[in-house]
């Protein structure tokens, strides 16, 4: 199996953004100042930008009904059927073809509008899942929510609507200028922990793509292609024997003192990994009582690191130590692979152009209350930025380790793509907090929403426009991935783990 390459220097990138953008992208954008924004002249006219950004507003109401509605189902991985039939709901009364249910995921779509022959294509992303043990209200204290357990702690509601909303922008651009391209929105579940993208690029179903767009909440507005890290989550099962533990415990061999034993060489393995990797478990399945020798026992892990062939090999080491604690325990021990994913593979064309037109977009600015509630809740933070930085668009290229794993990973691989970030969440909120439920149930993260969704459109308006800009960006994705990449994805031939969150 061909891996990725170890991701390029910065100086490499800076390079490589640097020839692109001076050669190429008829931008005229410039990295030569990580503090100065790009004086780019804008891919599309300005007649059309007002266009697709009155288009996108006059969806807002419908957008935030969404929105909100998403925010309260909080349904987590491969259990949104409610988050995803209502976006289908929304594309289909736009126009476009549904299909669902798509490489074995009941709620996993795909929705397509097509206007002519012989366009580009181009893919959005659109992500819905929850996360457990994130109930929260849209108040600035922590207030858990009775009627749940789950919340929407990385904005996937937000995620999801948004990219809907551009696609359906683009659609009715397409066929009011009567230009011919397809626009391709993917309904994609289980983003946390279930890979659900993995297994629509292992089905194949965005082979055919010219380019994909995707966007996540934040805390900043910005379109540089940050880092993630490439992931493989397992389950460690054991098994023992039970007996009673004060009468009989020489009888028994305990399948908690299996992961234990586990858990602890995993943890004298972490002076001898790289420093950047990251490993981290949670005991999911410890015993029932403690007079009763467990004969089950489960811990379930995460190995990341941004280079997948570092992340595969500490994986197996995680393996070795799961076994000799069986071995040592006198126990039996097999696994289950939850899900794994590569690392993102940047591309600056895309990002450039996304730069140019979420500076046009800009930033979000609050009311009065918005204000208000920003500052309560900043209090509960453990770093807090100037005010106002949700105005702004960071400088492109600003250097941002990604220590997060995302299943996008896979697809840029597959296809030139290309993400942005918004303040969706008050500045200084990190992503999986009970502070990004509360903000991503109100105006702030709604306003932040729709920042996304204009550049979302206003970005695959320009790429179906300029398709020169494609080729472009195709040419970078061909150099960075290497003439001898042979995808395989990390998940191997697993069906999708639809149940892995009961």
């Amino acid at each position: 199996m061909n891996r990725p390459p170890v991701t390029q220097t910065m100086a490499t990138v800076r390079r490589l953004a640097s020839e692109l953008l001076a050669t190429a992208l008829l931008l005229g954008a410039s990295l030569a100042s990580a503090a100065t924004p790009p004086a780019a002249p804008l891919p599309l006219p300005e007649s059309e930008i007002r266009q697709l950004l009155a288009q996108v507003e006059a969806h807002r109401a419908a957008d935030r009904d969404t929105a909100l509605a998403i925010w309260n189902f909080a349904e987590v991985g491969f259990q949104e059927q409610q988050s995803s039939a209502l976006l289908q709901q929304r594309l289909a009364a736009a126009g476009f073809t549904i299909t669902a249910g798509v490489a074995g995921m009941p709620t996993a779509f795909i929705a397509e509008y097509t206007q002519g022959t012989g366009g580009r294509i181009i893919g959005l992303l659109g992500e819905f899942d929850a996360l457990p043990g994130f109930s929260q209200a849209a108040v600035p204290e922590r207030t858990p929510l009775k009627s749940r357990l789950s919340g929407h702690a990385c904005g996937h509601h937000l995620f999801g609507t948004a990219s809907a909303s551009a696609a359906i922008a683009i659609a009715q651009w397409l066929h009011s200028s009567a230009r011919a391209g397809t626009v391709r929105f993917y309904g994609t579940p289980a983003e946390e922990g279930g890979a659900g993208k993995v297994y629509m690029a292992r089905a194949g179903l965005f082979k055919d793509l010219d380019v994909v767009l995707h966007w996540h909440p934040g805390d900043t507005n910005t379109a540089t292609q940050n880092k993630s890290l490439a992931n493989k989550s397992a389950k460690f099962r054991f098994h023992g024997v039970a007996s009673h533990a004060a009468v009989a415990p020489e009888r028994g061999r305990s399948a908690l003192d299996g992961v234990e034993a586990m858990d602890y060489m995993v943890n004298l393995m972490r002076e001898h990994m790289p420093a950047d990797a990251r490993i981290h478990y949670v005991i999911t399945n410890g015993g029932a009582a403690p007079n009763v020798v467990p004969e089950f026992a489960e811990v379930y892990y995460y190995v990341r690191h941004e280079d997948p062939r570092i992340m595969l090999a500490l994986f197996d080491r995680v393996v070795k130590a799961a076994a000799a604690g069986a071995l040592g325990t006198g126990t039996t021990m097999d696994y289950e692979v939850i899900h794994g994913v590569y690392s993102l593979l940047p591309n600056d064309a895309l990002g450039a152009v996304a730069d140019t037109l979420l500076r046009r977009v800009g930033g979000v600015y609050y009311n009065a209350a918005e204000r208000a509630f920003a500052d309560r809740l900043a209090t509960s933070l453990t770093k807090v930025p100037p005010a106002g930085t949700e105005q702004v668009v960071q400088p492109y290229g600003t250097e941002r380790d990604g220590y997060g794993s995302t299943d996008v990973g896979d697809i840029s691989w597959l296809v030139p793509t290309v993400g942005i970030r918004t303040a969706t969440w008050v500045p200084g909120t990190a992503p999986h907090s009970w502070q990004a439920v509360a903000a991503g149930g109100t105006s702030i993260g709604l306003k932040g929403m729709e920042v996304a969704a204009k550049t979302l459109a206003l970005t695959g308006a320009a790429l179906l426009r300029n398709p020169h800009l494609i080729d472009l960006a195709r040419a970078e994705f061909d150099r960075r991935r290497g003439p001898d990449f042979h995808y395989e994805p990390v998940i191997g031939n697993r069906a999708p783990p639809i149940d892995y969150r009961n």
